[in-house]
């Protein structure tokens, strides 16, 4: 009986956490990090702020979570984004557009957030760096894997890693303005370009 009450209490508290997270999320994206107190993301995810500090004790605690939240909903979302597709034109197009909707996207928006943060913040920075480290290697080791591309070939790496850089600063510039269209043709271009250096190699 003690297990079966305690079961359904568990996975309540995790739903709980979960929804922490998510809303903790939600408002670096839309509000900063300024803004995201811990009572704003409570009262986003509809807990009390009394359910939120049990799971959080500070808004250090909760933000140090989200941090790694985020870090595993970037690499999820482009690990789902990116399925083995044949190779050709067609393939890259895919790619290419896939990365640079990631970066585009809501998980990045909340995580330049706390890059701004922790460009100023030594604790926070220390959490930041090795998490965004990890999102930079999987998601290179990913395109790579989606792309189908062999590294050993001169300038493939840099290819990849220029793909990432590309998506990246587009997403920079859809910061404050929506900058769909033109993020659609320089990636368009890019990908005529990517898939030329590729089709040298195959």
């Amino acid at each position: 009986m003690g297990e079966a009450v305690r079961e359904p209490r568990q996975d309540r508290s995790r739903a709980t956490r979960g929804r922490l997270l998510a809303a903790a999320v939600d408002c670096l994206a839309e509000v900063g990090w300024t803004g995201s107190t811990v009572s704003v993301v409570a009262e986003r995810a509809g807990v009390s702020r009394g359910a939120a500090q049990h799971h959080f004790p500070t808004r250090e605690d909760l933000f140090t979570a989200a941090i790694a939240y985020v870090t595993d909903e970037r690499v999820e979302f482009l690990r789902a984004a990116l399925p083995t597709l044949p190779p050709g034109p067609d393939r890259t197009r895919f790619v290419v557009d896939a990365i640079g909707e990631m970066y585009a996207g809501k998980l990045f928006k909340a995580a330049l957030q706390l890059w701004v943060a922790a460009a100023s913040d030594e604790q926070l920075r220390v959490q930041v760096l090795p998490l965004e480290a990890r999102v930079g290697r999987e998601a290179h080791q990913l395109t790579v894997e989606a792309l189908g591309a062999d590294e050993s070939h001169p300038g493939v790496r840099e290819a990849v890693q220029a793909t990432l850089d590309l998506a990246r600063g587009l997403g920079l510039a859809n910061l404050l303005t929506d900058d769909t269209k033109r993020r659609h043709r320089v990636l368009a271009e890019w990908t005529t370009a990517l898939s030329a250096k590729l089709a040298t190699l195959a």
